[in-house]
């Protein structure tokens, strides 16, 4: 017989967000394995489930008990893998006990629900069809600065944990290696009573917050790169601001531009409305 487990998403704040089938499952499951057992018997104890066996895995025990999941697994048995908030292995243990019920034969079944990356990025204002998760960002040493550097020519939207008492000490670093003008949403207490979102440059909110002290779990989504000028569009640019300071109107700047450089109309029209900006100022 094939014995399964399931990834079971708990609410990352409001009881209310756990699904009717991942209560099902709580319920049925021969044991649930929990990061936090007094976390997750609150939640049983709101949904009146009544386990059948309950006990912790975490980081430290993770060997001895996935010894017990593989006897459990193997006889055909049912385990339910739940984090204290979110989704199993998001920033949180069970990679371990997911490759061996895939080792074993078993099942390895989601049972999706809620996420703190997914609720963030979605309601962050920020490009959503193409992100990367970073996890928590490193504490400190050469692993935090390697992890800051790599953001400044991420092309995608950046998804991350942060604690909040680091939370200043990290907005002022990102300001210091990407510059304060980056697009960035700090995601505070999702789900929860005082859910708060900041959005806006690094600049504004690493201000923010070291006049107001975050509080609760927070994420952070930060814009993704703007892509770098080809050489092309960088001399057309030039070309632009040269022909507006000689005194060329925008239409023979656009003409010059599409006749050289093949630029469509629009970007060849921003480009000398850009340079005819410039050379008022």
């Amino acid at each position: 017989m094939k014995g399964t487990l399931y990834l079971v998403s708990t609410p990352i704040g409001n009881l209310a967000d756990l699904s009717h089938r991942a209560v099902e499952v709580l319920g049925t499951s021969d044991i649930i394995f929990a990061e936090d057992t007094r976390r997750t018997r609150i939640l049983l104890d709101h949904y009146r489930i009544h386990p059948r066996d309950l006990r912790s895995y975490y980081q430290h025990n993770e060997a001895s008990r996935s010894e017990e999941a593989r006897e459990i697994l193997a006889r055909g048995g049912s385990i339910a893998l739940a984090s204290d908030s979110g989704t199993p292995l998001i920033s949180d243990p069970g990679f371990r006990l997911v490759r061996l019920a895939i080792d074993e034969g078993a099942d390895v079944v989601p049972i999706p629900g809620a996420s703190a990356a997914l609720a963030a990025l979605v309601a962050s204002g920020l490009e959503s069809g193409a992100f990367t998760f970073l996890g928590f960002v490193p504490r400190s040493g050469r692993e935090r600065r390697e992890y800051i550097r790599s953001l400044k020519e991420m092309p995608r939207t950046a998804v991350m944990f942060e604690s909040p008492r680091r939370l200043v000490q990290t907005l002022a670093d990102l300001v210091d290696e990407l510059g304060g003008g980056r697009r960035v949403a700090v995601a505070r207490e999702l789900t929860k009573v005082h859910e708060e979102f900041t959005r806006g440059t690094l600049s504004e909110a690493a201000a923010y917050y070291k006049e107001n002290a975050p509080r609760g779990e927070v994420v952070i989504c930060l814009a993704a790169a703007e892509p770098a000028e080809s050489e092309d569009l960088a001399a057309a640019r030039r070309l632009a601001q040269e022909m507006a300071q000689a005194g060329s109107s925008s239409k023979e700047i656009v003409r010059a531009l599409r006749d050289r450089y093949s630029l469509e109309r629009n970007r060849a029209y921003a480009l000398a409305l850009e340079a005819a900006e410039e050379g008022k100022s």
